[in-house]
């Protein structure tokens, strides 16, 4: 029973992360909801795995491969951020008007 439940609450958790990339208008919105999928979801998935198999070979695989995705995913959203910064105003340095923001 828990093992469904909590691949319930993971699949849920990931359609509502795709929705999210759906629905949002501008890409670094976007970024955002895609980085969410590897968080608690994969957690969720996690710990199915490893409620049906425990420490396992499948449950050590399992671990590894959200380790991996919670530790790089930032790297790669931070990349593809600067790369649509680039993409659209040619630079990644911060114009002065989103410095006063900050500032203020």
């Amino acid at each position: 029973m828990a093992v469904d439940v909590l691949l319930a609450v993971g699949v849920g958790l990931e359609l509502l992360c795709c929705v999210g990339v759906l629905v949002m208008r501008t890409t670094f919105d976007r970024l955002h909801y895609a980085a969410a999928g590897t968080t608690v979801p994969a957690f969720c998935v996690l710990a199915a795995v490893l409620v049906r198999e425990h420490v396992s070979s499948g449950g050590l695989q399992a671990i590894v491969a959200v380790a991996l995705m919670f530790l790089l995913n930032p790297v790669l959203v931070v990349a593809t951020a600067r790369s649509a910064r680039r993409i659209e105003l040619g630079d990644v340095a911060a114009r002065p008007e989103e410095i006063e923001d900050v500032v203020h």
